[in-house]
């Protein structure tokens, strides 16, 4: 079980990295991480070249995390040519998941910077409560492959042109993302525990432990969920028209039963596009574009009641009239 107990810290360079370590967990007093020995910094980057939304829980993504390695101090935990030096923990087995693979290894100095490309679904919980005037931040949350012990990720913000606060990085500029736009991306960690030590005795990550986090942020196009959605609903909405004007309704050819079976297929017509729409949402409660829908059950409900009193009431004019 997993649970995040603050709210995330946007990074935004190597010093507030340290700020936040030295604060919320190397300097931490009480914990086990005092006797698991210093901590491991591991400097990693990663770079998004594609994004697709499978369903509303689930999202693919591919591209590029690497890892700088320093000569001496990482050799125990470096990973050979057929690791992989990360765990993406939120990554769902769909049976077309690309395993990770290394896709090249340089040395630098005193430096060895491994990188793979990756493909992996990752799922997440969304929310879709304001549709289509939604946003999703997707995150892609990193372990180190060795988790059992004292390690932690860190941004290698010196791989990027720029990371404040209103920076967009690590992802392609023309990526293409279909009914979403890019707005913002960001490291964080979140301070993540478990109810388990997954088997492992004096697990230091088990209470508290900052999992490195890379988010990003993508907004909606309203034009799409409003062509598709909304004017169906506009446009059924004019064609419920009533009369109580007796030379309009002859030539119109306007009668009770004809506007009540036309209510009735457009009755089907919106309850089809509702179906379609929920099949998005599944997992989601009531979305805002929904009460659209809802307002139109009503709408031709009271217009189906509406003529239904309109007939009654000329009839009995006409009874009175005759009499």
């Amino acid at each position: 079980m997993n649970r995040h107990d603050i709210e995330p810290t946007q990074l935004v360079n190597e010093q507030a990295t340290n700020d936040y370590l030295k604060e919320h967990w190397e300097n931490r007093s009480g914990s086990s991480v005092s006797h698991a020995g210093p901590t491991i910094r591991i400097k990693t980057g990663i770079f998004i070249q594609s994004l697709k939304f499978f369903n509303s829980t689930e999202v693919n993504l591919s591209g590029y995390i690497w890892q700088r390695y320093r000569v001496g101090l990482h050799d125990a935990i470096k990973p050979g040519p057929s690791e992989v030096g990360f765990i993406l923990p939120d990554q769902v087995n769909s049976g077309s998941d690309i395993e990770p693979r290394e896709a090249y290894r340089i040395r630098s100095g005193n430096e060895e910077v491994i990188g793979w490309y990756f493909e992996a679904n990752l799922r997440q919980p969304f929310d879709y409560s304001k549709y289509p005037f939604d946003h999703k931040t997707v995150w892609i949350r990193m372990w180190p492959k060795d988790f059992s012990q004292n390690i932690v990720l860190v941004p290698d913000f010196d791989a990027y042109e720029a990371t404040g606060l209103s920076d967009v990085f690590g992802i392609e500029e023309n990526i293409v993302l279909g009914t979403w736009e890019r707005k913002d991306t960001y490291f964080d960690y979140r301070l993540s525990s478990y109810d388990t030590n997954f088997g492992i005795t004096d697990y230091i990550g088990q209470k508290g432990f900052p999992e490195l986090h890379y988010n990003f942020v993508v907004k909606r196009k309203f034009e799409n969920a409003f062509i598709v959605y909304l004017l169906p609903l506009f446009l059924v909405a004019a064609l419920l028209t009533v009369s109580e004007n007796d030379e309009l309704s002859n030539r119109f050819g306007f009668n009770t039963s004809g506007f009540i079976g036309a209510s009735s297929a457009l009755f089907f017509v919106v309850l089809l596009a509702h179906i379609q729409l929920r099949e998005q949402f599944a997992c989601a409660s009531i979305v805002y574009i929904e009460y659209f829908y809802i307002l139109m059950y009503a709408l031709l409900a009271a217009a189906t009641a509406n003529t239904y009193l309109f007939s009654i009431r000329s009839t009995i004019w006409r009874n009175v009239i005759l009499a």
